[in-house]
């Protein structure tokens, strides 16, 4: 197989696999999440409350799928919407008190699943492997501007 093309199937594995892993790992020690909803209980957690738009933004997840997050973080009681006052057509989202109270024991069971994963690869293969996923998000940036000017 052609580098670029294993690069492309690693990638997409790596994402499928780390979903599966995490995931299951929450699901052994009793924590009801997938691991797209800790993403956005994270997000949560480190940004404070957010509009839906800004945890799409911030995810890179299109706003419909982040609505679903919601609604099923909603219903475990791990956040609710807040209308905003200034435009009510924008929904806030707040961790509630159940969210908070998860916020240490998810956070350290998904640091050890990712040390976990990480085991046995040396710091600077994992410095470099950031710099090129940097890299690519870049480039990617980069294409997707260019796609958008020849649109217009």
């Amino acid at each position: 197989m052609i580098l670029v093309k294993q690069v492309g199937v690693y990638v997409n594995i790596l994402n499928c696999r780390l979903k599966k892993y995490l995931a299951e790992v929450f699901k052994k020690k009793g924590v009801n999440l997938t691991a797209e909803q800790y993403l956005v209980m994270d997000t949560l957690w480190n940004e404070g409350t957010l509009t839906q738009q800004a945890i799409a933004f911030i995810i890179q997840k299109d706003k419909n799928s982040v609505t679903q997050f919601i609604d099923n973080l909603e219903k475990k009681g791990l956040v609710m919407r807040s209308v905003a006052k200034e435009d009510r057509r924008v929904n806030n989202i707040v961790v509630t008190h159940e969210g908070m109270v998860l916020k240490d024991s998810s956070k350290q069971l998904a640091i050890n699943a990712m040390n976990e994963l990480l085991g046995g690869i040396s710091e600077d293969d994992l410095q470099t492997f950031v710099s090129v996923l940097k890299k690519v998000c870049a480039n990617i940036n980069g294409f997707e501007k260019t796609t958008a000017e020849l649109e217009l």
